[in-house]
């Protein structure tokens, strides 16, 4: 069965090969360049007195004295050849900010995508920069400034070269407009936002911009086409940055809530009103070591976790959204690619020493911080993230103290090594300890320009209940074009227990790899064409196969931006005990194999309506399904966006069947860059779970906001709506710099 379907995919897809455009089979793919020499630009000085007016408007005379950078090649869709807009970059500092202007030009201007104005929205949809800013020059970690068209702002990390958190937020501003001939932009980043070592002169930098009605991607350095947008390992140099300001270091944010809190399943349950006040202050011990205590954290602008439902015998992995966490987390990053493929891979995340999200949380049951003291930045050549925090109590156990500590030190000018120590159990029902070191290795000059990374890691954790066992992993990734292709292995010892971090499946080894080739062709209708091939073994502990997944794809991009990927996967899982799926269907043990297909269409994003569809079908151990996912979002102007989203999952199995119901709705109202409603809905059949949140937030200066959130909880039972829970918080906070 295996055979025949995946030689009449293969065969399906010559034909589809043959039936391309004329010409385009014969077509040279476009060779990127592979020299490393990278651009260095040095930023002019001004007085903190010529600093210009971050409005949109690029008149102040000061920037005549900029440094210009106006040279920049595409990325895609064609690697290596210079940009087809014009696009200038003006480069100042005084001693408190980083001043940047653009000026991108457009033949086109009236087919300018100006995107969402939301604060932190996808601005990937529209004509917009991005800044990438690598204080430590450590050719592995940045903070991403991106502005659109329309003005909107979002602010990232970029970690690892392999992962983006725009869940992290700055104090920075920025303005655009258009202009008869394309759009400008003004940005002004505090070096208070940045940590930085006084003595580190020269600054990674690179800058990158989005023609996105062309979907075209240029950059002033980094344009090799097989790296990722968070790869950071080939940006150019800003240099001559020396006797900035600082202050005396030290940021204080001050809020005060006021919340309401009604059970609607209680009979006089009241209005529930409390108030508390709380705050976060940050102190840099140096400009590159940030102390940051908070005390009573408000998360209640945190958005609601994305919904899922567990069809697997393992469970899931959720990411940290709170921004206590979040801050300098790069420091705190782990094994590598090891942990770097996907938050969505139930296999990546597996065995992770240190994961936030199980602060606040006790068996499964929220807890709230009383206090917390992070230390987090770079000490006479190390990076160091040191973390501690107290929580309430539980009516099973007293108030905890869960710690950590991670340091690492850069070898070989890409690469680091480095430990990492955990202590606590948020339970309180054992003492546990984690201790681990790692290995991460990078040569972006292999082969002539090629890239080679290698991670490895050891961790070994020590439980008052479990004992003491044993982890380790080794990653090889060959991240290049036209080849490209990354191996993994991973043990986990059968009483490895992190109890600060994340352990889904254990007892195993897990050997994980892929192998693809890309081609790219010019000036024709398809412009990428890929093929590849994945795996995945799971065995335990005695090499006893019990899990397998084998695929092979195919994937075609057009010019413009859409998108179809088909994939054959053939499956194994040994389930040793039963299990039980959504509505109690049972999966008896027994050995199982089957074999699925899978097609995905994506349709370019800068459309006003545009969409996300898959369905995999049709087998499910011994029995079939269908899974679907349709995502839709409709953007008619930047003031307003609405994404629905449906996934369902059929499950037909001997023992039973079950129909898997999840829908979600994101939308949001901008009334302008620094203020928008958003609200979240989401809601499935299995749990019968209805989950609203809107939130009203307006960032009246940069750094002091007002937040307003309203949540309601209810079951969704037949025809019945069954009200639940009703909160209301109104949230003012305000920053200071001294």
């Amino acid at each position: 069965m295996y055979g025949s379907q995946r030689h009449g995919l293969l065969a399906t897809l010559a034909v589809a090969a043959f039936l391309l455009p004329a010409g385009l089979t014969n077509a040279q793919p476009v060779a990127p360049q592979s020299d490393l020499a990278r651009p260095a630009a040095a930023a002019v000085r001004i007085d903190a007195s010529e600093a210009p007016d971050i409005d949109g408007d690029l008149s102040d005379a000061v920037w005549s004295k900029a440094t210009v950078i106006g040279r920049f090649i595409q990325k895609r869709p064609n690697p290596g050849v210079p940009a087809t807009e014009r696009t200038v970059l003006r480069i100042l500092f005084d001693e408190d900010n980083l001043y940047f202007a653009i000026y991108a030009y457009d033949s086109q201007p009236e087919r300018i995508i100006p995107g969402t104005l939301q604060r932190d929205g996808d601005l990937g949809a529209a004509d917009s920069i991005v800044l990438l800013i690598d204080p430590g020059l450590t050719r592995r970690n940045a903070y991403g400034f991106e502005v659109s068209a329309s003005g909107a702002r979002r602010d990232e990390l970029e970690l690892n070269n392999t992962i983006e958190l725009p869940e992290w937020d700055a104090i920075w501003s920025a303005r655009a407009r258009r202009v008869a001939d394309g759009w400008v932009a003004e940005i002004a980043i505090p070096f208070r936002s940045l940590s930085y070592d006084a003595a580190q002169t020269t600054w990674g930098f690179d800058m990158s911009r989005r023609v996105r009605h062309k979907n075209e991607r240029d950059y002033w350095s980094g344009h090799n086409p097989a790296l990722a947008f968070s790869d950071v390992s080939q940006a150019g140099s800003l240099t001559g940055i020396s006797n900035i300001n600082r202050g005396i270091g030290l940021d204080v944010q001050v809020y005060g809530v006021l919340r309401a809190k009604h059970d609607w399943r209680v009979p006089g349950d009241g209005a529930g009103i409390s108030s508390t006040a709380g705050g976060n202050a940050y102190y840099k011990i140096t400009p590159a070591l940030t102390d940051t205590l908070t005390v009573n954290p408000d998360f209640s602008d945190a958005p609601l976790d994305v919904r899922q439902v567990n069809t697997t015998r393992f469970s899931l992995f959720t990411p940290e959204t709170r921004d206590f966490f979040l801050q300098d987390v790069a420091v705190f990053e782990f094994g590598g690619r090891n942990f770097g493929r996907s938050v969505t891979d139930r296999e990546s995340n597996n065995g992770r020493p240190f994961f936030s999200r199980n602060i606040g949380l006790a068996q499964g049951v929220p807890v709230s911080l009383i206090v917390g003291n992070k230390l987090s930045g770079q000490y006479a050549g190390f990076d160091v993230g040191a973390l501690s925090v107290l929580t309430d109590e539980t009516p099973t156990s007293a108030g905890q103290v869960l710690s950590m500590l991670r340091v690492t030190h850069p070898v070989f000018r890409e690469s680091k090594v480095g430990f990492i120590v955990t202590n606590g159990n948020p339970t309180g029902l054992t003492k546990n300890t984690v201790a681990g070191v790692d290995f991460q290795y990078r040569n972006s000059n292999v082969l002539g320009g090629k890239v080679l990374q290698a991670d490895a890691y050891y961790q070994r954790s020590f439980d008052g209940k479990a004992g003491n066992d044993d982890s380790a992993a080794f990653a090889l990734n060959f991240p290049n074009e036209p080849w490209s292709g990354d191996f993994l292995f991973k043990q986990i010892g059968a009483n490895f227990q992190p109890a600060l971090g994340f352990v889904n499946r254990s007892d195993m080894r897990q050997y994980q790899g892929s192998v693809a080739h890309l081609t790219r062709y010019t000036d024709r209708f398809v412009h990428e064409l890929e093929f590849g091939t994945e795996y995945l073994f799971v065995t335990d502990l005695h090499d006893v196969l019990e899990s397998r997944e084998n695929a092979i794809y195919a994937r075609a991009a057009t010019t413009i931006g859409d998108m179809v990927t088909l994939r054959l996967i053939d499956r194994f899982e040994y389930v040793p005990a039963q299990f039980l799926l959504p509505r109690n269907v049972p999966v008896l043990p027994g050995r199982y194999s089957w074999t699925n297909v899978a097609a995905r269409f994506t349709t370019f994003d800068g459309r006003v309506l545009s969409g996300d569809v898959e369905v995999t079908c049709c087998s499910f151990y011994d029995g079939r399904s269908v899974e679907t996912r349709v995502r839709l979002t409709y953007r008619p102007s930047s003031f307003f966006e609405v994404a629905p989203e449906y996934r369902g999952t059929f499950i037909d199995l001997p023992t039973g069947h079950v129909d898997v119901h999840l829908v979600t709705l994101d939308s949001v109202l901008n009334f302008t860059p620094d203020m928008n409603l958003a609200l979240q809905v989401q809601y499935d059949n299995i749990s019968e779970n209805l989950g609203i949140s809107l939130r009203y937030r307006w960032e009246y200066e940069p750094g002091n906001e007002i937040f307003v959130g309203i949540g309601q909880s209810a079951s969704i039972v037949g025809t019945n709506f069954f009200a639940r829970t009703t909160q209301f918080s109104l949230r003012v906070g305000r920053t200071f710099r001294f």
